[in-house]
């Protein structure tokens, strides 16, 4: 008998679908394992937005898990999709694979230099490693395997018997070419924003319309492998098909209960795997779940076979924020591991976990990706005071680990935007880095830069591939003469009280009070008066301080956080380079 651990916080959206999903899987299929399904069309690089198509019921999943159920996450490869187009900028690719346009993905050959053996197979398995490193467990199902199997053969001829009922259905929404153009037209374009479920199938498909009359299968062409192919006949007693390729001008007749060639129809495609794999949860993403989009056509052709629309949420968009340096090897697109080589994978599941599915959200690749590590690193202090709110406290539990236990995580988890400093400053020498990081707190100094990993090879690497080369922090090697033998008495005197204190100071929090002290004693209060407690002119004096330690030395008026800057330089270089 399952484990049954109801959440009682009404804002986990988690909770509430696995409370339905339970309650629906029993409904339906009473003691068999719960389905959750998501499906993803490897065309080009798997993107952040796609992440979201199996995210989604990977949470719900892991939830109804941690409640003792049995689960199986479904994610189908839809590889037996046609090839659409050449995606732009992916390495090893040119113009010349557009002669594979409306083969199946599992027939186009992979990139240049691929280890693959197939376009499919290697865009597949970048997803695969990072949702190993996500932690998400799942079934994946080759769409192409399951039809050259012949495992639909039955669906396939039953979908055919009934294709006049398909028709009926699909007649309901098809519009007009015109219309459907101009409406196509009118829709707006936002290339910072990625559409949660780009492929599917669902793309620049037919119905399966001809002038013969409805037909919900499309054979790819026994002579050149394309899918430009009209159906001629068909006869529902001998199974006999004729088709024909307006590609290369093939044609043939096949019996289709022996034929497996060929695939149905996104649109009936779809719904039949619903019924095919008995699935209670599926996500659709925004431009599936608008007026006659498949997943609502769906929720009617599913009957046909026999099945049940899942229940699940339409979600929305997931944007990007910063994409300055993004790899052009993977298409000008981020993805999963793109987010991997800059941040953890608690923080991405967080991202996925914290927001309901209809909410959309942007993952940071610019320097917002320091203020969201400093927003999970707060959550996590307060999950562990126990002053965290019960929905915070559930995504943060989501994030960190799955039903099978705990993410592998930093040891000592120091500060995202204090890594990236030091990483920026020493650019590449560890030596120089363990020096730094062990000096922020003498009380409990770092034994070893394993000790910060990988949290500082996610910051390091955020360095090297997102900041633009002007903004990276090089110190300078001489003092800057000129600028020393300029400054007025205060300014001097600034410096003295900063030199003074270094010694008695020369730890993270140390120096953090004695840089934001000098300007407080300078105007006569105590280094450690509260901001409620001075006038307003101090901060602009602080202002004023701290760039001009940053011009004496990195010789601009912004940089890394001065304490971390200040240990980074080291004691000595910093005093010769402010004067003394």
């Amino acid at each position: 008998m399952p484990i049954v651990a109801q959440s009682t916080e009404t804002t986990d959206w988690v909770s509430r679908f696995a409370d339905d999903v339970i309650e629906e899987s029993e409904r339906r299929a009473p003691g068999k394992p719960v389905v959750v399904a998501s499906g993803l069309s490897p065309s080009g690089p798997i993107h952040l937005g796609n992440l979201r198509e199996v995210m989604t019921p990977h949470l719900v999943a892991d939830e109804i898990r941690r409640r003792g159920y049995q689960v199986r996450h479904l994610i189908s490869w839809d590889d037996y999709d046609r090839y659409r187009k050449v995606p732009a900028g992916v390495t090893g690719v040119d113009e010349s694979w557009a002669e594979h346009i409306g083969k199946p993905l599992t027939s186009v050959p992979a990139p240049e230099g691929s280890a693959y053996p197939n376009w499919a197979e290697h865009f597949k398995a970048a997803m695969i490693e990072s949702l190993a490193e996500l932690g998400v467990e799942f079934d994946g199902i080759s769409q192409t395997a399951q039809y050259t199997s012949g495992a639909y053969r039955d669906q396939v001829l039953h979908a055919m018997k009934h294709r006049g009922d398909i028709d009926a259905i699909l007649a309901q929404y098809r519009t007009k070419p015109k219309a459907a153009a101009k409406k196509q037209q009118q829709k707006p374009v936002d290339e910072a924003e990625l559409e949660a479920a780009e492929g599917s199938g669902a793309a620049a498909e037919d119905d399966g319309s001809s002038t013969a009359g409805y037909f919900p299968y499309k054979p790819y062409c026994g002579n050149c492998e394309k899918d430009l192919t009209t159906v001629t006949s068909y006869d529902d007693d001998t199974t006999e098909l004729a088709y024909t390729c307006t590609a290369c001008g093939f044609s043939e007749t096949v019996r289709l209960s022996e034929f497996n060639r060929g695939k149905l129809v996104w649109k009936v495609d779809w719904p039949m795997r619903w019924a095919y794999e008995g699935v209670v949860f599926e996500p659709s993403g925004v431009d599936h779940s608008s007026p006659g989009s498949s997943f609502q056509v769906g929720g009617q052709i599913v009957g046909i076979f026999g099945g049940k629309q899942p229940i699940g949420p339409m979600y929305a968009f997931v944007g990007i924020s910063g994409m300055a340096k993004m790899s052009s090897s993977r298409g000008g697109v981020p993805t999963p591991a793109d987010a991997l080589q800059i941040m953890e994978p608690q923080l991405l599941r967080w991202l996925y976990a914290r927001r309901r599915p209809n909410q959309s959200f942007k993952i940071a690749f610019d320097q917002e990706i320091q203020r969201l590590y400093d927003e999970w690193d707060k959550l996590a202090g307060k999950v562990t005071d126990g002053s965290a709110l019960p929905a915070d406290v559930a995504a943060y539990t989501r994030a960190v680990g799955t039903a099978a236990g705990e993410l592998p995580k930093t040891p000592r988890p120091l500060p995202y935007r204090t890594l990236a400093s030091v990483a920026d400053i020493t650019a590449g020498h560890q030596d120089q880095a363990l020096r730094i990081l062990s000096e922020l707190d003498p009380a409990n100094p770092l034994g070893s830069l394993d000790e910060a990993r990988p949290r500082y090879d996610k910051a390091e690497a955020w360095i090297n591939t997102h900041v633009p080369a002007d903004q990276r922090t090089i110190v300078r090697g001489e003092p800057d003469a000129e600028l020393l033998k300029s400054l007025d008495e205060p300014s001097q005197q600034s410096i003295r009280l900063l030199l003074d204190g270094l010694a008695d100071n020369w730890s993270l929090d140390g120096l953090t009070h004695l840089v934001y002290g000098v300007p407080k004693v300078q105007a006569g209060f105590p280094a450690d008066a509260t901001p409620k407690e001075l006038p307003p002119e101090i901060k602009t004096a602080q202002r004023s301080f701290f760039a001009l330690l940053y011009h004496l030395l990195v010789g601009r008026d912004t940089g890394p956080r001065l304490p971390t800057l200040l240990l980074a330089v080291g004691q000595e270089r910093v005093r010769a380079l402010l004067g003394e």
